[in-house]
């Protein structure tokens, strides 16, 4: 493991407070759906590009793909990820027959309504650069079920999820003979998570919840540092209709005695999640006052950040992922990471800088504002809720600077659409409307409906294949000519972005 080395005792540390009580003024003041912090100037690396593919194709192999398919069809009778039994019943007694393999290693546990996965991906990135074993879990997959259950910052073969799936299989069959349901879709994948983490053997899981907190699948850790990446609105109808009834919900991964990292929440959720640590003794880590950006300039293919850790600032940062809200996921996990090292509780040192640096700068989050095609310049990003989109909007003039953009735009029937669509309103020159492949999908024309409330008949086009969506886009952005500064968005579900990722070449 790399060593932590000391804070540079030369450097004067009241001018790192007063740089620190800027940014605390700035963050404190900063509105709760990621408004854009200041910027500062432009600056061009030429280390810089586009994010690398790294999600797993269907399988070469013929048997592979086969046997694989098996598995997804036998997943796919279960209940699917919308429709639940708010208990951990079912789950806790699968640990219990597989031997809790949950408890064999350490955990970083992760809730939030926007940021998780990125966030997870970053964590991942940064325990494995200081020489740990990792095991990351996450969901939605974009592309392939497989992308569930990483080891070692890579999704886990088809072969191994098959064998995992097998392994697991009598036990989940023992399970859904004693209760009343059976096991779902997303309970049986977090066992076999489980399984996998304690059979590489993993130092430490990185866990993403499904949906929630208290009672969600995943909750039969007691993970020694809880992450709570911005609650906004969404899942409303199983959550609560404010932040705070969601926080409530999600602050059930805070267990006794952890270290929760907070990132900037609405005032009702902070509340609510602050008054959860302090009854089982948490410690908390906030951003914007323990912890967050000191500094962020836009640079090729991402972004040069200086982050204020636990131990200390870290300087020259490049993050080679689009957005402010990016940067701020960068600090919650700079945080995490820490404090799963016991930075701020065990000794008072910073991480290796160098070694911070080298794990940012490889760190990627495919369909998060993902550049797939340039002339024009067409990009994915999996924003499905309000929150998520006006993150996106405000992030698109400082990473593209697109003088038309056209959106494409496919949603899940269970989201909040309109508001979706609204935030995406004064972005987009036109939309396409379309619908992704799965069952979850709100049709072409009811969306379209809402569109053209929300943008007028003018700009709403309809196509209810994607590929066909795509194309109008790209025609639509060429308009003014190919290298006119127009450029495509493709977004509203991770589904569509998983559908037009396969369709660009990119799985």
């Amino acid at each position: 493991m790399s060593e932590f080395p000391p804070d540079d005792p030369d450097r004067d540390p009241l001018d790192a407070l007063d740089q620190f009580d800027e940014i605390v003024e700035a963050e404190t003041g900063r509105d709760p759906d990621l408004a854009v912090i200041e910027a500062g100037s432009r600056t061009l690396r030429t280390q810089g590009g586009d994010p690398a593919a790294d999600l797993p194709r269907r399988p070469e192999d013929p048997e592979v793909d086969r046997a694989l398919r098996e598995v997804e069809t036998e997943l796919s009778s279960r209940w699917g990820e919308t429709k639940l039994e708010p208990s951990v019943t079912r789950i806790a007694a699968l640990m219990d027959v597989l031997g809790e393999p949950q408890r064999s290693y350490p955990s970083i546990h992760i809730t939030g309504t926007n940021g998780k996965t990125s966030t997870a991906r970053m964590i991942e990135a940064l325990l494995g650069a200081f020489e740990l074993r990792t095991g990351r879990y996450s969901s939605p997959h974009v592309q392939s079920i497989t992308e569930r259950i990483s080891l070692d910052g890579a999704p886990i073969p088809a072969e191994r999820f098959v064998e995992t799936y097998r392994d697991v299989q009598p036990y989940v069959e023992m399970v859904d003979a004693q209760q009343d349901f059976r096991l779902s879709f997303f309970e049986v994948l977090t066992g076999m998570a489980y399984a996998a983490f304690a059979d590489a053997p993993v130092d430490v899981a990185v866990v993403e919840v499904g949906m929630g907190g208290t009672w969600d699948a995943t909750n039969v850790i007691d993970a020694a540092v809880a992450v709570v990446t911005p609650i906004d609105l969404d899942h409303t109808d199983r959550l609560g209709g404010t932040p705070g009834a969601i926080a409530a919900e999600k602050s059930g991964v805070i267990k006794q005695d952890a270290t929760v990292i907070l990132a900037q929440q609405p005032v009702d959720a902070a509340q609510v999640l602050l008054k959860k640590a302090v009854e089982v003794n948490a410690t908390v880590a906030r951003e914007g006052l323990e912890f967050g950006v000191l500094a962020r300039q836009v640079a090729v293919g991402g972004q040069l950040l200086t982050l204020r850790g636990l131990g200390g600032e870290y300087e020259e940062v490049f993050l080679p992922l689009h957005g402010v809200y990016q940067a701020h996921n960068a600090a919650v996990a700079l945080a995490a990471v820490e404090a799963f090292f016991g930075v701020g509780s065990q000794h008072a040192n910073r991480l290796d800088v160098d070694t911070v640096r080298k794990a940012f700068a490889a760190v990627t989050s495919p369909g998060r504002l993902e550049v797939v095609r340039r002339s024009p310049t067409v990009v994915l990003d999996a924003a499905h809720n309000p929150a998520g989109a006006r993150a996106v909007a405000e992030s698109l003039g400082e990473a593209f600077g697109f003088s038309r953009l056209v959106g494409v735009v496919g949603t899940s029937a269970d989201k909040d659409v309109r508001g979706l669509l609204e935030a995406f309103e004064p972005v987009f020159t036109e939309i396409v409307v379309t619908q992704h492949s799965t069952h979850r999908a709100m049709d072409a024309d009811e969306l379209a409906a809402i569109a053209v409330e929300v943008f007028g008949d003018d700009r709403v086009q309809v196509e209810p294949r994607i590929d066909d969506a795509i194309e109008a886009a790209i025609t639509l952005a060429e308009e003014d000519g190919e290298f006119s500064g127009g450029g495509v968005l493709i977004t509203g579900s991770v589904f569509t972005v998983g559908d037009a990722r396969l369709l660009l070449g990119r799985g």
